[in-house]
Protein backbone atom coordinates (compact mmCIF):
# COMPACT_ATOMS: atom_id res chain seq x y z
CA UNK A 1 0.00 0.00 0.00
CA UNK A 2 1.61 3.36 -1.01
CA UNK A 3 1.81 5.05 1.82
CA UNK A 4 2.69 8.44 0.57
CA UNK A 5 1.16 12.00 1.73
CA UNK A 6 -1.90 13.15 -0.48
CA UNK A 7 0.43 16.17 -1.65
CA UNK A 8 -1.15 18.79 -4.73
CA UNK A 9 1.28 17.84 -7.42
CA UNK A 10 -1.06 14.01 -7.07
CA UNK A 11 -4.18 15.86 -7.34
CA UNK A 12 -3.39 17.72 -10.53
CA UNK A 13 -1.53 14.64 -12.42
CA UNK A 14 -5.21 12.62 -11.35
CA UNK A 15 -7.13 15.92 -12.29
CA UNK A 16 -5.82 15.95 -15.83
CA UNK A 17 -6.11 11.98 -16.70
CA UNK A 18 -9.89 12.19 -15.62
CA UNK A 19 -10.49 13.54 -18.87
CA UNK A 20 -8.63 11.57 -21.03
CA UNK A 21 -10.34 9.16 -19.58
CA UNK A 22 -13.60 10.25 -20.11
CA UNK A 23 -12.73 10.91 -23.78
CA UNK A 24 -11.64 7.47 -24.21
CA UNK A 25 -14.72 5.86 -23.03
CA UNK A 26 -16.77 8.33 -25.20
CA UNK A 27 -14.99 7.27 -28.39
CA UNK A 28 -15.32 3.59 -27.68
CA UNK A 29 -19.22 3.60 -27.22
CA UNK A 30 -19.04 5.71 -30.36
CA UNK A 31 -17.48 3.22 -32.30
CA UNK A 32 -19.29 0.65 -30.81
CA UNK A 33 -23.15 2.42 -31.87
CA UNK A 34 -21.50 2.92 -35.07
CA UNK A 35 -21.42 -0.83 -35.60
CA UNK A 36 -24.84 -2.00 -33.89
CA UNK A 37 -26.11 0.89 -36.62
CA UNK A 38 -24.05 -0.90 -39.95
CA UNK A 39 -25.00 -3.94 -38.62
CA UNK A 40 -28.88 -3.58 -38.43
CA UNK A 41 -28.62 -1.95 -41.94
CA UNK A 42 -26.59 -4.93 -43.65
CA UNK A 43 -28.98 -7.22 -42.42
CA UNK A 44 -32.05 -5.07 -43.22
CA UNK A 45 -30.70 -5.02 -46.92
CA UNK A 46 -30.59 -8.16 -47.32
CA UNK A 47 -33.93 -8.99 -46.41
CA UNK A 48 -35.30 -6.42 -48.49
CA UNK A 49 -33.22 -8.38 -51.24
CA UNK A 50 -34.51 -11.81 -50.70
CA UNK A 51 -37.85 -10.55 -50.68
CA UNK A 52 -39.94 -10.78 -53.83
CA UNK A 53 -42.40 -9.00 -55.41
CA UNK A 54 -45.77 -10.28 -54.38
CA UNK A 55 -47.94 -12.06 -56.73
CA UNK A 56 -49.42 -15.32 -57.20
CA UNK A 57 -46.39 -17.73 -55.51
CA UNK A 58 -48.35 -20.72 -57.97
CA UNK A 59 -47.53 -19.14 -60.91
CA UNK A 60 -44.04 -20.55 -63.11
CA UNK A 61 -42.54 -16.85 -62.96
CA UNK A 62 -42.93 -16.64 -59.59
CA UNK A 63 -40.68 -19.66 -58.93
CA UNK A 64 -38.10 -18.47 -61.94
CA UNK A 65 -38.17 -14.81 -60.35
CA UNK A 66 -37.15 -16.76 -56.86
CA UNK A 67 -34.51 -19.14 -58.32
CA UNK A 68 -32.98 -15.97 -60.36
CA UNK A 69 -32.61 -14.05 -57.15
CA UNK A 70 -30.55 -16.90 -55.66
CA UNK A 71 -28.25 -16.47 -58.84
CA UNK A 72 -27.56 -13.07 -58.31
CA UNK A 73 -23.78 -11.71 -56.79
CA UNK A 74 -21.66 -9.04 -56.04
CA UNK A 75 -19.73 -9.60 -59.28
CA UNK A 76 -23.21 -9.82 -61.36
CA UNK A 77 -24.16 -6.29 -59.82
CA UNK A 78 -20.95 -4.67 -60.80
CA UNK A 79 -21.35 -6.48 -63.67
CA UNK A 80 -24.93 -4.81 -64.85
CA UNK A 81 -23.66 -1.89 -63.06
CA UNK A 82 -20.93 -1.38 -66.43
CA UNK A 83 -23.43 -2.24 -68.80
CA UNK A 84 -26.08 0.05 -67.28
CA UNK A 85 -23.07 2.70 -67.44
CA UNK A 86 -22.34 1.58 -71.23
CA UNK A 87 -25.99 1.97 -72.02
CA UNK A 88 -26.40 5.66 -70.97
CA UNK A 89 -22.93 6.56 -72.76
CA UNK A 90 -23.86 4.86 -76.09
CA UNK A 91 -27.08 6.96 -75.72
CA UNK A 92 -25.29 9.89 -74.62
CA UNK A 93 -23.07 9.48 -77.87
CA UNK A 94 -26.38 8.74 -80.16
CA UNK A 95 -27.90 11.67 -79.29
CA UNK A 96 -24.91 13.69 -79.64
CA UNK A 97 -23.84 12.38 -82.61
CA UNK A 98 -26.68 14.02 -84.60
CA UNK A 99 -28.26 10.53 -85.49
CA UNK A 100 -31.16 11.27 -84.14
CA UNK A 101 -31.32 14.64 -85.99
CA UNK A 102 -31.71 12.49 -89.01
CA UNK A 103 -34.75 11.19 -88.13
CA UNK A 104 -38.31 13.66 -89.08
CA UNK A 105 -40.16 13.01 -85.74
CA UNK A 106 -42.78 11.60 -87.20
CA UNK A 107 -45.41 9.89 -84.63
CA UNK A 108 -48.14 7.66 -84.46
CA UNK A 109 -50.75 10.92 -85.42
CA UNK A 110 -48.76 11.61 -88.17
CA UNK A 111 -50.14 8.33 -90.38
CA UNK A 112 -53.25 7.37 -91.93
CA UNK A 113 -54.17 4.17 -92.33
CA UNK A 114 -56.10 2.82 -95.91
CA UNK A 115 -57.38 -1.02 -95.12
CA UNK A 116 -58.59 -2.53 -98.16
CA UNK A 117 -61.53 -5.03 -96.80
CA UNK A 118 -64.41 -7.43 -98.32
CA UNK A 119 -68.16 -8.01 -96.81
CA UNK A 120 -68.56 -10.88 -97.43
CA UNK A 121 -65.05 -11.89 -94.99
CA UNK A 122 -65.18 -8.62 -92.96
CA UNK A 123 -66.91 -10.77 -89.75
CA UNK A 124 -64.08 -12.59 -89.18
CA UNK A 125 -60.83 -10.31 -90.67
CA UNK A 126 -62.42 -7.19 -88.58
CA UNK A 127 -60.82 -9.62 -85.26
CA UNK A 128 -57.32 -9.34 -86.69
CA UNK A 129 -57.47 -5.58 -86.84
CA UNK A 130 -58.83 -5.52 -83.43
CA UNK A 131 -55.58 -7.24 -82.20
CA UNK A 132 -53.32 -3.87 -83.35
CA UNK A 133 -55.39 -1.08 -83.98
CA UNK A 134 -55.55 1.59 -80.98
CA UNK A 135 -58.64 3.26 -80.92
CA UNK A 136 -58.28 6.84 -80.39
CA UNK A 137 -54.21 6.45 -81.16
CA UNK A 138 -54.53 4.81 -84.63
CA UNK A 139 -56.43 6.69 -87.40
CA UNK A 140 -57.50 5.24 -90.62
CA UNK A 141 -60.67 4.12 -92.93
CA UNK A 142 -61.74 0.64 -93.64
CA UNK A 143 -63.14 0.50 -97.07
CA UNK A 144 -65.88 -1.89 -97.87
CA UNK A 145 -67.46 -2.88 -101.11
CA UNK A 146 -71.14 -3.01 -98.97
CA UNK A 147 -72.13 -1.90 -96.09
CA UNK A 148 -72.10 -4.74 -93.22
CA UNK A 149 -73.72 -4.79 -90.09
CA UNK A 150 -71.27 -2.33 -87.12
CA UNK A 151 -71.83 -2.67 -83.13
CA UNK A 152 -70.75 0.36 -81.28
CA UNK A 153 -67.20 0.62 -78.83
CA UNK A 154 -65.62 -2.67 -81.14
CA UNK A 155 -62.58 -0.81 -80.98
CA UNK A 156 -62.37 -0.78 -85.05
CA UNK A 157 -61.33 2.06 -87.63
CA UNK A 158 -64.22 3.97 -89.08
CA UNK A 159 -65.92 2.16 -92.60
CA UNK A 160 -65.95 3.51 -95.55
CA UNK A 161 -67.57 2.66 -98.85
CA UNK A 162 -65.42 2.97 -101.91
CA UNK A 163 -66.16 4.74 -104.80
CA UNK A 164 -68.30 3.87 -108.08
CA UNK A 165 -65.44 1.80 -110.43
CA UNK A 166 -67.33 0.60 -113.22
CA UNK A 167 -66.27 3.41 -115.65
CA UNK A 168 -62.92 1.10 -115.48
CA UNK A 169 -61.69 -1.42 -117.93
CA UNK A 170 -60.99 -4.33 -116.59
CA UNK A 171 -60.16 -7.39 -119.01
CA UNK A 172 -57.46 -10.01 -116.70
CA UNK A 173 -59.43 -13.17 -116.80
CA UNK A 174 -57.65 -14.78 -113.71
CA UNK A 175 -58.44 -11.84 -111.71
CA UNK A 176 -60.95 -9.98 -110.26
CA UNK A 177 -62.72 -6.33 -110.95
CA UNK A 178 -62.12 -5.55 -107.27
CA UNK A 179 -58.73 -4.84 -107.55
CA UNK A 180 -59.51 -1.64 -109.31
CA UNK A 181 -61.04 -0.84 -106.42
CA UNK A 182 -59.04 -1.30 -104.04
CA UNK A 183 -55.95 0.24 -106.12
CA UNK A 184 -57.85 3.66 -105.13
CA UNK A 185 -57.92 3.13 -101.59
CA UNK A 186 -55.00 5.63 -100.91
CA UNK A 187 -56.93 8.09 -103.34
CA UNK A 188 -59.87 8.22 -101.79
CA UNK A 189 -58.17 8.38 -98.14
CA UNK A 190 -56.80 11.02 -99.22
CA UNK A 191 -59.72 12.89 -100.51
CA UNK A 192 -61.20 12.79 -96.90
CA UNK A 193 -59.10 16.21 -96.40
CA UNK A 194 -57.76 14.55 -92.89
CA UNK A 195 -55.15 16.92 -91.35
CA UNK A 196 -51.22 17.04 -90.42
CA UNK A 197 -51.01 13.90 -91.80
CA UNK A 198 -47.75 13.03 -93.32
CA UNK A 199 -47.65 9.29 -94.50
CA UNK A 200 -50.40 7.16 -95.97
CA UNK A 201 -50.23 3.10 -95.25
CA UNK A 202 -51.51 0.84 -97.39
CA UNK A 203 -52.70 -2.46 -96.49
CA UNK A 204 -56.04 -5.72 -96.10
CA UNK A 205 -57.97 -6.47 -93.72
CA UNK A 206 -55.91 -9.99 -92.70
CA UNK A 207 -52.58 -7.41 -92.37
CA UNK A 208 -51.42 -7.21 -88.86
CA UNK A 209 -49.52 -4.40 -88.31
CA UNK A 210 -46.83 -3.22 -85.77
CA UNK A 211 -47.72 0.16 -85.27
CA UNK A 212 -44.58 1.61 -83.21
CA UNK A 213 -42.27 0.23 -85.72
CA UNK A 214 -43.42 1.52 -88.90
CA UNK A 215 -43.23 4.90 -86.81
CA UNK A 216 -39.48 4.24 -86.28
CA UNK A 217 -38.85 3.08 -90.04
CA UNK A 218 -41.01 6.62 -91.57
CA UNK A 219 -38.98 8.43 -88.98
CA UNK A 220 -35.67 7.44 -91.27
CA UNK A 221 -37.58 9.21 -94.14
CA UNK A 222 -37.92 13.07 -95.09
CA UNK A 223 -42.27 12.99 -95.46
CA UNK A 224 -41.81 16.07 -97.57
CA UNK A 225 -40.31 14.08 -100.45
CA UNK A 226 -41.81 11.43 -102.72
CA UNK A 227 -41.50 8.28 -100.87
CA UNK A 228 -42.78 4.25 -102.25
CA UNK A 229 -41.63 2.16 -99.60
CA UNK A 230 -42.28 -1.36 -99.03
CA UNK A 231 -41.33 -4.69 -100.17
CA UNK A 232 -41.49 -7.97 -102.56
CA UNK A 233 -42.94 -11.21 -102.13
CA UNK A 234 -41.27 -14.00 -100.34
CA UNK A 235 -41.65 -15.89 -103.87
CA UNK A 236 -39.26 -15.57 -106.32
CA UNK A 237 -41.93 -16.69 -109.01
CA UNK A 238 -44.29 -14.03 -108.12
CA UNK A 239 -42.34 -11.24 -108.34
CA UNK A 240 -40.76 -12.60 -111.98
CA UNK A 241 -44.79 -12.87 -112.78
CA UNK A 242 -45.28 -9.37 -111.12
CA UNK A 243 -42.14 -7.35 -110.89
CA UNK A 244 -39.51 -6.94 -107.73
CA UNK A 245 -40.21 -3.27 -108.20
CA UNK A 246 -43.53 -3.51 -106.84
CA UNK A 247 -44.83 -3.42 -103.04
CA UNK A 248 -47.20 -5.93 -102.21
CA UNK A 249 -50.47 -4.11 -100.58
CA UNK A 250 -51.07 -7.55 -98.40
CA UNK A 251 -47.73 -6.90 -96.55
CA UNK A 252 -48.20 -3.27 -96.46
CA UNK A 253 -46.38 -0.06 -98.26
CA UNK A 254 -46.25 3.60 -97.21
CA UNK A 255 -46.67 6.78 -99.23
CA UNK A 256 -45.42 10.27 -98.52
CA UNK A 257 -48.23 12.64 -98.38
CA UNK A 258 -46.80 14.79 -101.22
CA UNK A 259 -46.69 11.66 -103.43
CA UNK A 260 -50.31 10.83 -102.84
CA UNK A 261 -51.19 14.15 -103.52
CA UNK A 262 -49.88 13.77 -107.16
CA UNK A 263 -51.07 10.02 -107.53
CA UNK A 264 -54.22 11.41 -106.83
CA UNK A 265 -54.52 13.47 -109.74
CA UNK A 266 -53.66 11.37 -112.05
CA UNK A 267 -54.90 7.73 -110.96
CA UNK A 268 -57.76 7.46 -112.51
CA UNK A 269 -56.36 8.03 -115.68
CA UNK A 270 -53.36 5.58 -115.08
CA UNK A 271 -55.62 3.11 -114.07
CA UNK A 272 -57.32 3.16 -117.58
CA UNK A 273 -54.05 2.79 -119.43
CA UNK A 274 -53.54 -0.73 -117.80
CA UNK A 275 -57.14 -2.79 -118.08
CA UNK A 276 -55.07 -5.72 -118.78
CA UNK A 277 -53.56 -6.41 -115.07
CA UNK A 278 -54.41 -8.40 -112.69
CA UNK A 279 -54.47 -7.08 -109.31
CA UNK A 280 -54.14 -3.56 -107.14
CA UNK A 281 -50.55 -3.62 -106.45
CA UNK A 282 -49.45 -3.72 -110.24
CA UNK A 283 -51.79 -1.15 -111.31
CA UNK A 284 -49.85 0.93 -108.33
CA UNK A 285 -46.66 0.05 -109.14
CA UNK A 286 -47.56 1.10 -112.88
CA UNK A 287 -48.48 4.45 -111.54
CA UNK A 288 -45.74 4.78 -109.46
CA UNK A 289 -43.56 4.08 -112.90
CA UNK A 290 -45.14 7.10 -114.76
CA UNK A 291 -44.63 9.28 -112.08
CA UNK A 292 -40.69 8.34 -111.59
CA UNK A 293 -40.56 7.11 -108.17
CA UNK A 294 -39.00 3.70 -107.52
CA UNK A 295 -39.68 1.23 -104.54
CA UNK A 296 -37.84 2.05 -101.47
CA UNK A 297 -37.54 -1.38 -100.08
CA UNK A 298 -37.72 -2.10 -96.60
CA UNK A 299 -38.06 -5.98 -95.59
CA UNK A 300 -39.89 -6.11 -92.61
CA UNK A 301 -43.35 -5.83 -94.75
CA UNK A 302 -44.21 -9.31 -94.93
CA UNK A 303 -46.31 -10.16 -97.62
CA UNK A 304 -46.01 -14.27 -96.55
CA UNK A 305 -46.64 -15.81 -100.15
CA UNK A 306 -46.12 -19.07 -98.51
CA UNK A 307 -48.30 -21.98 -96.66
CA UNK A 308 -47.84 -23.87 -93.77
CA UNK A 309 -45.60 -23.39 -90.59
CA UNK A 310 -44.56 -19.97 -90.25
CA UNK A 311 -41.46 -20.75 -87.71
CA UNK A 312 -38.93 -20.89 -90.11
CA UNK A 313 -39.25 -17.58 -91.16
CA UNK A 314 -40.34 -16.00 -88.38
CA UNK A 315 -37.25 -17.94 -86.27
CA UNK A 316 -34.80 -16.82 -88.10
CA UNK A 317 -36.54 -12.47 -88.96
CA UNK A 318 -33.70 -10.38 -90.70
CA UNK A 319 -32.16 -7.41 -88.27
CA UNK A 320 -34.81 -5.43 -89.21
CA UNK A 321 -37.93 -4.23 -87.48
CA UNK A 322 -40.92 -6.06 -87.99
CA UNK A 323 -43.99 -4.23 -89.91
CA UNK A 324 -46.63 -6.32 -90.64
CA UNK A 325 -47.78 -9.75 -91.32
CA UNK A 326 -50.20 -10.70 -94.02
CA UNK A 327 -52.26 -13.96 -95.29
CA UNK A 328 -53.24 -15.06 -91.86
CA UNK A 329 -56.32 -17.04 -93.15
CA UNK A 330 -53.61 -19.27 -95.35
CA UNK A 331 -50.91 -19.92 -92.53
CA UNK A 332 -50.93 -21.79 -89.67
CA UNK A 333 -51.56 -20.13 -86.49
CA UNK A 334 -48.39 -18.33 -85.44
CA UNK A 335 -48.45 -20.26 -81.94
CA UNK A 336 -49.23 -24.37 -81.93
CA UNK A 337 -52.83 -25.25 -80.72
CA UNK A 338 -54.70 -22.36 -80.76
CA UNK A 339 -56.87 -20.27 -82.97
CA UNK A 340 -55.58 -17.44 -85.05
CA UNK A 341 -56.54 -14.58 -83.30
CA UNK A 342 -55.78 -15.84 -79.82
CA UNK A 343 -52.14 -17.01 -81.28
CA UNK A 344 -51.68 -13.09 -82.15
CA UNK A 345 -52.97 -11.45 -79.25
CA UNK A 346 -50.64 -13.74 -77.14
CA UNK A 347 -47.58 -12.51 -79.74
CA UNK A 348 -48.47 -9.09 -78.94
CA UNK A 349 -48.25 -9.61 -75.08
CA UNK A 350 -43.80 -9.23 -76.13
CA UNK A 351 -45.29 -6.51 -78.60
CA UNK A 352 -46.51 -4.51 -75.99
CA UNK A 353 -43.42 -4.54 -73.99
CA UNK A 354 -40.78 -4.10 -76.46
CA UNK A 355 -41.94 -3.59 -80.07
CA UNK A 356 -38.33 -3.12 -81.43
CA UNK A 357 -37.10 -6.20 -80.47
CA UNK A 358 -40.15 -8.24 -81.50
CA UNK A 359 -38.78 -11.56 -83.60
CA UNK A 360 -35.39 -9.96 -83.25
CA UNK A 361 -33.03 -13.04 -83.84
CA UNK A 362 -29.92 -13.96 -81.11
CA UNK A 363 -27.63 -16.79 -81.50
CA UNK A 364 -25.67 -18.35 -78.58
CA UNK A 365 -24.07 -21.77 -77.68
CA UNK A 366 -24.27 -23.59 -74.15
CA UNK A 367 -20.23 -24.59 -73.96
CA UNK A 368 -20.83 -27.47 -71.08
CA UNK A 369 -23.03 -29.18 -73.31
CA UNK A 370 -22.60 -28.26 -76.83
CA UNK A 371 -25.71 -26.83 -77.36
CA UNK A 372 -26.51 -24.24 -80.10
CA UNK A 373 -29.39 -21.77 -79.23
CA UNK A 374 -31.54 -19.11 -81.66
CA UNK A 375 -33.65 -16.76 -79.71
CA UNK A 376 -36.59 -15.56 -82.05
CA UNK A 377 -37.74 -12.90 -79.06
CA UNK A 378 -40.93 -12.70 -77.84
CA UNK A 379 -41.78 -15.69 -79.48
CA UNK A 380 -39.69 -19.13 -79.61
CA UNK A 381 -36.50 -20.24 -78.57
CA UNK A 382 -34.47 -23.47 -80.28
CA UNK A 383 -32.37 -25.77 -79.04
CA UNK A 384 -30.52 -28.07 -81.57
CA UNK A 385 -27.91 -30.76 -80.37
CA UNK A 386 -24.56 -30.09 -81.95
CA UNK A 387 -22.52 -26.58 -82.92
CA UNK A 388 -24.31 -24.97 -86.13
CA UNK A 389 -23.07 -22.01 -87.03
CA UNK A 390 -24.54 -18.85 -86.72
CA UNK A 391 -24.46 -18.22 -90.71
CA UNK A 392 -26.93 -21.38 -90.97
CA UNK A 393 -28.76 -20.50 -88.11
CA UNK A 394 -29.58 -17.01 -89.57
CA UNK A 395 -30.86 -19.09 -92.70
CA UNK A 396 -34.71 -19.59 -92.31
CA UNK A 397 -35.53 -23.32 -92.25
CA UNK A 398 -38.07 -24.50 -94.84
CA UNK A 399 -41.12 -25.52 -92.44
CA UNK A 400 -43.72 -23.71 -95.13
CA UNK A 401 -44.18 -24.28 -98.73
CA UNK A 402 -43.59 -22.56 -101.69
CA UNK A 403 -47.16 -20.49 -102.69
CA UNK A 404 -47.04 -22.60 -106.30
CA UNK A 405 -46.92 -26.01 -105.27
CA UNK A 406 -45.22 -26.97 -108.19
CA UNK A 407 -41.93 -25.21 -107.31
CA UNK A 408 -39.06 -26.18 -105.09
CA UNK A 409 -36.69 -24.54 -102.56
CA UNK A 410 -35.43 -22.24 -106.01
CA UNK A 411 -38.33 -20.17 -105.91
CA UNK A 412 -37.81 -18.24 -103.19
CA UNK A 413 -36.75 -14.93 -103.00
CA UNK A 414 -34.10 -15.85 -100.15
CA UNK A 415 -32.39 -18.26 -98.72
CA UNK A 416 -33.68 -20.99 -96.83
CA UNK A 417 -32.30 -24.71 -95.51
CA UNK A 418 -34.23 -27.64 -95.53
CA UNK A 419 -36.06 -29.26 -92.11
CA UNK A 420 -33.19 -31.66 -90.87
CA UNK A 421 -33.80 -35.42 -91.38
CA UNK A 422 -31.55 -36.62 -88.95
CA UNK A 423 -33.20 -37.69 -85.51
CA UNK A 424 -30.93 -35.40 -83.11
CA UNK A 425 -30.81 -32.30 -85.03
CA UNK A 426 -34.15 -31.54 -84.68
CA UNK A 427 -34.66 -28.83 -82.87
CA UNK A 428 -36.56 -28.60 -79.74
CA UNK A 429 -38.93 -25.99 -79.50
CA UNK A 430 -39.54 -23.47 -76.52
CA UNK A 431 -42.65 -21.03 -77.52
CA UNK A 432 -43.31 -17.86 -75.73
CA UNK A 433 -45.94 -18.85 -72.34
CA UNK A 434 -45.75 -15.43 -70.14
CA UNK A 435 -43.74 -12.05 -70.44
CA UNK A 436 -43.86 -9.25 -67.21
CA UNK A 437 -41.89 -6.33 -67.19
CA UNK A 438 -39.84 -6.20 -63.65
CA UNK A 439 -39.78 -2.51 -62.96
CA UNK A 440 -36.62 -3.26 -59.86
CA UNK A 441 -34.30 -4.38 -62.84
CA UNK A 442 -35.65 -2.88 -65.34
CA UNK A 443 -35.55 -5.80 -67.72
CA UNK A 444 -38.06 -7.89 -69.35
CA UNK A 445 -38.50 -11.57 -68.08
CA UNK A 446 -40.11 -14.03 -70.29
CA UNK A 447 -40.54 -17.73 -69.95
CA UNK A 448 -40.54 -20.26 -72.66
CA UNK A 449 -42.22 -23.33 -71.61
CA UNK A 450 -41.15 -26.56 -74.27
CA UNK A 451 -43.66 -27.65 -76.68
CA UNK A 452 -44.43 -31.26 -75.95
CA UNK A 453 -44.02 -32.77 -79.53
CA UNK A 454 -42.55 -36.52 -79.31
CA UNK A 455 -38.79 -36.46 -80.51
CA UNK A 456 -36.99 -39.40 -82.31
CA UNK A 457 -35.15 -41.31 -80.33
CA UNK A 458 -31.33 -40.12 -80.83
CA UNK A 459 -28.28 -42.59 -80.42
CA UNK A 460 -25.43 -39.17 -79.46
CA UNK A 461 -24.56 -39.78 -75.60
CA UNK A 462 -24.21 -35.74 -75.18
CA UNK A 463 -26.90 -34.56 -72.56
CA UNK A 464 -30.52 -34.16 -74.04
CA UNK A 465 -32.19 -31.13 -73.90
CA UNK A 466 -35.55 -32.83 -73.18
CA UNK A 467 -34.54 -32.35 -69.58
CA UNK A 468 -35.05 -28.66 -69.89
CA UNK A 469 -38.97 -27.96 -68.75
CA UNK A 470 -38.69 -23.82 -69.25
CA UNK A 471 -36.32 -21.09 -70.54
CA UNK A 472 -36.35 -17.73 -68.85
CA UNK A 473 -35.05 -14.87 -71.07
CA UNK A 474 -34.00 -11.64 -69.61
CA UNK A 475 -33.93 -8.46 -71.68
CA UNK A 476 -33.47 -4.58 -71.61
CA UNK A 477 -35.73 -2.96 -73.80
CA UNK A 478 -33.92 -0.77 -76.18
CA UNK A 479 -36.32 1.58 -77.88
CA UNK A 480 -33.33 3.42 -79.70
CA UNK A 481 -31.61 0.29 -81.36
CA UNK A 482 -32.86 1.08 -84.92
CA UNK A 483 -31.05 4.62 -84.54
CA UNK A 484 -28.23 2.65 -84.32
CA UNK A 485 -26.13 0.32 -87.41
CA UNK A 486 -28.07 -3.13 -87.23
CA UNK A 487 -26.89 -5.63 -85.44
CA UNK A 488 -28.00 -9.03 -84.03
CA UNK A 489 -28.42 -9.02 -80.31
CA UNK A 490 -26.29 -11.27 -78.49
CA UNK A 491 -27.39 -13.79 -76.16
CA UNK A 492 -25.71 -15.39 -73.08
CA UNK A 493 -26.48 -18.62 -70.73
CA UNK A 494 -26.75 -17.63 -67.38
CA UNK A 495 -25.87 -20.17 -64.63
CA UNK A 496 -28.88 -22.13 -62.61
CA UNK A 497 -29.42 -24.25 -60.36
CA UNK A 498 -32.30 -25.99 -61.54
CA UNK A 499 -31.85 -28.78 -64.23
CA UNK A 500 -35.23 -28.20 -65.57
CA UNK A 501 -34.30 -24.65 -65.92
CA UNK A 502 -32.26 -22.69 -68.44
CA UNK A 503 -31.70 -18.98 -67.99
CA UNK A 504 -30.74 -16.45 -71.24
CA UNK A 505 -29.65 -12.76 -71.24
CA UNK A 506 -30.49 -10.92 -74.68
CA UNK A 507 -28.99 -7.90 -75.00
CA UNK A 508 -26.50 -5.54 -76.92
CA UNK A 509 -23.03 -6.62 -77.29
CA UNK A 510 -20.00 -5.87 -75.37
CA UNK A 511 -17.24 -4.94 -77.47
CA UNK A 512 -15.25 -7.76 -78.75
CA UNK A 513 -18.51 -10.67 -78.22
CA UNK A 514 -19.10 -12.87 -81.42
CA UNK A 515 -21.56 -16.22 -81.43
CA UNK A 516 -18.79 -18.31 -80.83
CA UNK A 517 -18.42 -21.91 -79.13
Amino acid sequence: MDKRPVTPSRINSSQQRLPLLTFRSTLTWFFVAICMLYILYSSNLILHQECPSPFDPSSIEQLHLQSLSNLSSSSDNVKQQEEEEEEKQESRSILLSGNVAKHYDTELKHIVFGIAGSSKLWEKRKEYIKVWWRPKETRGVVWLDKQVRTRRNEGLPEIRISGDTSKFKYTNRQGLRSAIRISRVVSETLRLGLKDVRWFVMGDDDTVFVVDNLVRILSKYDHTQFYYVGSSSESHVQNIYFSYAMAYGGGGFAISYPLAKELEKMQDRCIQRYPGLYGSDDRMQACMSELGVPLTRETGFHQYDVYGDLLGLLGAHPVTPLLSLHHIDVVEPVFPRTTRVKALKHLFESVKLDSASIMQQSICYDKHRSWSISISWGYVVQILRGVISPRELEMPTRTFLNWYPRADYTAYAFNTRPVTKHPCQKPFLFYMNSVRYDRPRRQVIGVYTRDRSRHPYCRWKMESPDKIESIVVLKRSDPLRWQKSPRRDCCRVLPSHKKSTMYLWVGNCRGGEISEL
